[in-house]
């Protein structure tokens, strides 16, 4: 562990280094090819650091930050958009690489919509209760060779859903103190979507969401208009955005299990964005009729459909890199961690109150 201390260390200090440079380079060169050819290096760079870091807590999330973000942001900052390239004022460096390197958006407003409090999250007492949930699994998997197979794979479902929100939570949260911002929550109660557009793309992983419509859906809409017509154009640049999502769940797989990709995340993707734009379609189409499926009959749908071929085409690959095992090892880990502190801060006070 002090070995993975080390290098997650080295990664980040290397990452806050290249970003002041991008800072730099985007201040003397103009947006356009020249610009994206002086990111490259930083990008080919921030493709290979999280390979130095083997657990999912911090090379995961590392993996996600900086490989697939990051560099995505800075993709879209050479051509002079996302959110490294606000109209005026330019941001100031350490809001740059706050921006950059970390998983925030910015909120407009300090009140959050979710009844959080300044800091534009949710509610403390909403991620309390899913900490507890989560921690009420623990017995579940001492005895898991009791518990049915598909029980299992809920278990470990609604775990890497509640640890993904928590840890995106919880650095948007030091973030957001950082730097003096509200920012916005990743994740708006998914399990009440109503629909695959409302659950991609408004309630799951809204940091992903809001990079992958500039950088993939804008791009390919616009192109798509001139071959289809506008109508129509929406269709391809959503199959569009989910084949890039498709290929980047890869890519992060493969930095959290280092094995060979077996390319079932792909059609896991592939899938969901042809039923997204089959419901797209569908809406088109029936514009202007009183035809409308309720939410009491929509939402288990949607849910059902995302659970279901979830177990089928996303978990299985989870658990083939032991993401599930590493998450729980590492937890425990943490919490042995914590007690051990604890008991040491005890003795230390007790023994300052007993005197010499």
């Amino acid at each position: 562990m002090e070995t993975e201390l080390h290098n997650f260390v080295f990664v980040w200090v290397s990452v806050v280094a290249a970003l002041i440079y991008c800072r730099y380079i985007s201040g003397l060169v103009p947006v356009g090819p020249r610009r994206l050819l002086s990111f490259l290096p930083v990008i080919l760079l921030f493709l290979l650091l999280p390979l130095r870091l083997t657990t999912i807590s911090l090379g995961g999330l590392t993996a996600f930050f900086v490989a697939w973000l990051c560099n995505f942001k800075l993709l879209l900052l050479a051509f002079g958009k996302g959110p490294l390239a606000p109209p005026s004022p330019p941001l100031s460096l350490p809001l740059f690489v706050a921006v950059a390197s970390l998983p925030i958006k910015i909120s407009p407003s300090p009140d959050s919509k979710n009844g959080g409090g300044g800091d534009g999250l949710k509610s403390p007492a909403n991620y309390v209760a899913k900490c507890l949930l989560v921690l009420s699994l623990f017995p579940l998997y001492q005895r898991s060779e009791y518990v049915h197979e598909k029980f299992m794979m809920m278990a470990y479902s609604i775990h890497m859903y509640i640890a993904l929100e928590v840890a995106l939570a919880a650095v948007g949260a030091a973030a957001g103190r950082l730097i003096g911002a509200a920012v916005e929550p990743q994740f708006d109660e998914p399990y009440l979507a109503t629909s695959l557009q409302d659950f991609w793309g408004r309630r799951w992983n809204l940091m992903v969401t809001s990079i992958l419509r500039p950088s993939v859906y804008d791009p390919v809409r616009s192109a798509s208009g001139r071959l289809v017509g506008r109508r129509w154009a929406t269709l391809p640049a959503v199959l569009a955005t989910f084949a890039v999502s498709a290929l980047m769940h890869e890519l992060i797989f493969y930095y959290i299990g280092r094995k060979e990709p077996a390319w079932v995340v792909t059609w896991f993707f592939l899938l969901h964005g042809v039923a997204t734009a089959a419901e797209v379609a569908a809406k088109k189409a029936l514009r202007g009729t009183r035809w409308r499926l309720p939410a009491e009959a929509s939402r288990p749908l949607t849910v059902g459909f995302v659970v279901v071929t979830g177990f089928w085409l996303f978990l299985p690959p989870l658990l083939r890199c032991d993401a599930v095992g590493k998450a729980r090892r590492e937890t425990i880990a943490v919490i042995e961690f914590g007690r051990g502190v604890w008991s040491t801060l005890r003795f230390i006070s007790f023994s300052v109150a007993s005197g010499p």
